[in-house]
């Protein structure tokens, strides 16, 4: 059994998908340190032609805080989010696919959440839902009961727990994590590194690995479907 374990993310890339989409079960990570100028609570768009950085406003950010402690910035929220989907309209309203996902982020910017935990979770799930991704989805803050052990220890304590004999985890892990030390536990240890994907956005240069948002306002369900097995296992 395939596993997967990722701290939640906000709109991720397409290669965050291709490792849903690569394992039986994953997990979200979301009892871990938030990290500041990372990727849990912005992305990036196209806005005229070149990328564009999101940032959902979040209430006293601190690296001492878990993800799950991170909570959303209510009064900034409600203008963040109108300015956000007024620049999405502006740079995307040409795009093919823009009136079934503006549709989508329109009705999911306007939920009520407390934390960027679960909002970013929920976009994981609502683009999962739709571009096709049948995947069971666990959280390790509601499943397990090892935050004392130490990073390596803790994944191979969820991979035993889910009785998952093959993990794998994003290439930025090779220099976390050791082969060796997963084989000893009976688990093969795999990296997954995303294969060059390109695809027509307007008539611009192509800017690769921008948020999933772009990659759905330009494509087809189905061509997404094939991109998702765009990648290798070393």
């Amino acid at each position: 059994m395939k596993l997967a374990v990722m701290q939640p993310y906000i709109f991720p890339y397409i290669g965050y998908f291709q490792l849903i989409n690569a394992v039986d079960t994953f997990v979200f990570y979301d009892d871990v340190n938030f990290i500041k100028q990372g990727w849990v609570n912005r992305n990036r768009i196209l806005v005229n032609g070149n990328d564009f950085m999101f940032t959902v406003p979040l209430q006293k950010v601190s690296p001492n805080k878990l993800i799950l402690e991170s909570y959303i910035h209510k009064q900034t929220y409600i203008d963040w989010k109108d300015d956000l989907l007024a620049t999405i309209v502006l740079n995307y309203k040409k795009a093919p696919e823009f009136e079934h996902v503006y549709e989508m982020l329109n009705t999911f910017l306007n939920l009520d959440f407390k934390s960027i935990s679960e909002m970013a979770m929920e976009s994981i799930k609502m683009v999962s839902a739709f571009i096709g991704i049948q995947q069971k989805f666990l959280v390790s803050s509601e499943t397990y009961k090892n935050k004392g052990l130490e990073k390596q220890e803790r994944l191979i304590a969820i991979c035993k727990q889910e009785k998952a004999n093959h993990y794998i985890n994003m290439a930025g892990g090779k220099d976390l994590y050791n082969k060796e030390i997963f084989s000893k536990e009976g688990i093969k240890l795999d990296f997954i590194q995303s294969l060059p994907i390109e695809y027509k956005q307007f008539n611009n240069e192509f800017i690769p690995w921008l948020s999933i948002i772009d990659v759905l306002m330009f494509n087809k369900r189905a061509c997404i479907k094939e991109m998702l097995d765009r990648y290798e296992l070393a």
